[in-house]
């Protein structure tokens, strides 16, 4: 399994309702995209202060690294990531992404 974890710096100008429509428009890939097996996202939530600016992010989980390659090649994911790196500052600066390998 491949965990794909991306942490994001969004520009101050963009509110918790555009982030959300962000949020959900790639959260609704696992509908379609072979081998998602699931997406969750939000702000950071720990306590100890090392997020270097990254304040939200999201973890998605695919079947192997075929289906997350797929993923990545998906034109749904291309416009979802399009909009997501608009809204970040810097645009790709403010965008973090490791996959693990489970």
């Amino acid at each position: 399994m491949i965990r794909h974890c991306v942490f994001v710096k969004f520009r101050s100008s963009v509110d918790a309702a555009e982030r959300a429509a962000i949020f959900a428009q790639l959260a609704a890939l696992e509908t379609t995209v072979d081998g998602m097996l699931s997406f969750a996202a939000g702000p950071n939530a720990s306590p100890e202060g090392l997020g270097q600016g990254f304040a939200h992010g999201f973890v998605a989980d695919f079947r192997d690294a075929a289906a997350r390659d797929g993923y990545l090649a998906d034109a749904d994911h291309a416009q979802a990531g399009a909009r997501l790196v608009a809204a970040l500052e810097g645009g790709l600066t403010g965008l973090l992404v490791f996959d693990l390998e489970l």
